[in-house]
C-alpha cells in the first residue's frame, strides 16, 4: 500500500520559478499546499494552474508558515519543498519507491545552481536537507535555516537523485539575500544573549572563507566557487556587525 503525501510549499513573488517546482512534485504526491504572503505578481495562479490549494495570510516567519501549511495539508506524510526547488528525475523515482515502503524521515541531497553554474564543493554540496517527515511527529522549529523538533538523524536515510536549488540568477540577488538573512541571524543571536567580541567580527569571516574555499574545495568550481565563499565570508562579516550593533543600541 503506498503511502499518502502531502507537499508543503510557502511562497511570495515566486512565479517566475514555481511551475518547475509543482510539475516535478506533483509527479510525487497527493495533495500539494501553498502558503502565500500576499504575493504581488503571478503565483498564485501558477499554484492554481498546477493544480494546487492555495491559503494566503500574513508573513509569521519561516517555521510558523511551514507549520500552518503542514495544518492545512491532509495527509500525515509532508514533503517540504521551496518553491525555487526542483525534484530531479532520480529523485522522483526515489520518492516514489520511499512511498512503497514502510516510511521513515528522509533526506535529500540539494544541490544549488548559481548564477547558471552547479556548486558542488565548498560547504554548498552535498547539502542534506530532511525534507520527508511525519507532521504528527515532528514541527518547523527556529527563525531561519528552522529545523525540524523530535527527530533522531541517525535514523534518516538519504534518498538517491538531487534538489535542485535556483537560489540565485544574479550576485546582486545573493548580496540583498545575505543583507536579509543576516539581519534575521543577528536579531536572533541578539536575543539569546550572545555577544560580537572585535576578534570575532575580524577573524570570524576569514575563518568562513578559507574554510569554504580551500578545505572544502570551493576552488574547484571556479570563478562561481571564488564568489559563494566571498559572499559567503561577507555575510559572516555582516552577521556579527550586525550583532554589534544591536548591544551597542541596547
Amino acid at each position: 500500500m503506498s503511502t499518502s503525501l502531502s507537499a508543503v510549499i510557502i511562497t511570495f513573488n515566486e512565479g517566475h520559478h514555481l511551475e518547475k517546482c509543482l510539475r516535478a512534485v506533483s509527479q510525487v504526491t497527493d495533495d500539494i499546499v501553498v502558503v502565500d504572503s500576499f504575493s504581488t505578481d503571478n503565483t498564485v495562479q501558477v499554484a492554481k494552474d498546477c493544480g494546487a490549494s492555495v491559503f494566503q495570510q500574513s508573513w509569521e516567519g519561516y517555521s510558523q508558515q511551514k507549520n500552518d501549511g503542514n495544518a492545512m495539508a491532509q495527509h500525515d506524510w509532508i514533503l517540504s519543498i521551496d518553491a525555487d526547488e526542483v525534484l530531479d528525475a532520480e529523485l522522483i523515482e526515489a520518492i516514489l519507491n520511499w512511498k512503497k515502503n514502510t516510511p521513515q524521515p528522509a533526506a535529500f541531497k540539494r544541490m544549488t545552481n548559481y548564477c547558471g553554474n552547479f556548486i558542488r564543493h565548498g560547504g554548498w554540496y552535498p547539502d542534506i536537507k530532511i525534507r520527508l517527515f511525519n507532521k504528527k511527529l515532528s514541527q518547523w522549529e527556529g527563525t531561519i535555516h528552522e529545523n525540524l523538533s523530535n527527530l533522531n538523524k541517525e535514523n534518516i536515510c538519504v534518498l538517491n537523485g538531487h534538489c535542485l536549488h535556483y537560489s540565485y540568477y544574479t550576485v546582486e540577488q545573493h548580496y540583498a539575500q545575505a543583507d536579509k538573512f543576516t539581519s534575521i541571524q543577528a536579531l536572533d543571536l541578539f536575543n539569546q544573549g550572545k555577544k560580537s567580541p572585535l576578534y570575532k567580527r575580524i577573524f570570524s569571516p576569514m575563518v568562513k572563507f578559507c574554510t569554504d574555499y580551500f578545505f572544502r574545495l570551493g576552488f574547484l568550481d571556479g570563478k562561481s566557487g571564488f564568489t559563494v565563499a566571498r559572499i559567503s565570508a561577507f555575510a559572516t562579516h555582516l552577521k556579527y556587525k550586525k550583532l554589534h550593533e544591536h548591544r551597542v543600541s541596547k
